[in-house]
């Protein structure tokens, strides 16, 4: 299937780059603990301000019934209806304050979604699918985790393989099936002022 969601780049890109999507549909085929393990190290190698690493992973695997359902509660219902097949699930948190003088890290979340990159190429260089996810219930999460205060709790993770997308509900089926779109440069990359398309696109 990863195959068929090749984007069709304007301009060259390093292959996984472009073979990277996020699929609804997961195959029953469990990920090994090794594997997790050189997800999550390659998260902890990711770039931070000050390198202060704010990033935190609540991990949860379906050979544990009881903590995968506990982490699939913290997702809003519609993803629950589909990351219930997958064999890993994770809730991405962030320390919005820096350590050292307790002031407030602007590049908290933006250093959460660079580990969370990094932990995804790996997982693509291992033929693993990484479904990341905003919907999630923050509140719960912080209850059921005794999150301290100060972390929050950004986003959801669904790890496995690229299942049938035919096992799907009609309307995620046609967003597994349907050819991966983008803007194009000139509609993001700027020159001169906001909104001029610089020589580039």
């Amino acid at each position: 299937m990863s195959h068929l969601k090749q984007a069709k780049s304007d301009h060259p890109i390093q292959e996984a780059l472009a073979r990277r999507w996020s699929p609804y549909a997961f195959a029953d085929k469990p990920v090994s603990a090794a594997d997790l393990r050189s997800l999550f190290e390659a998260a902890r190698w990711a770039a931070s301000s000050y390198n202060e690493q704010p990033w935190s992973y609540i991990v949860a695997t379906s050979d544990n019934p009881a903590e995968f359902g506990k982490l699939l509660s913290c997702l809003v219902e519609p993803n629950q209806a589909w990351a219930k097949a997958a064999p890993v699930l994770a809730l991405g948190c962030t320390s919005l304050r820096f350590k050292n003088n307790d002031k407030p890290n602007a590049a908290a979340v933006h250093d959460l979604g660079l580990a969370s990159a990094t932990l995804t190429f790996e997982a693509l260089a291992r033929g693993i699918d990484v479904h990341q996810m905003i919907g999630i219930l923050p509140d719960r999460a912080r209850e059921l985790y005794q999150i301290p205060e100060g972390v929050q709790p950004v986003t959801g993770l669904a790890f496995g393989y690229a299942g049938d997308p035919n096992a799907l509900p009609h309307a995620l089926k046609d967003r597994d099936l349907a050819p991966r779109q983008r803007k194009r440069l000139a509609e993001f990359v700027f020159a001169g002022q906001w909104g001029t398309a610089s020589n580039l696109g």
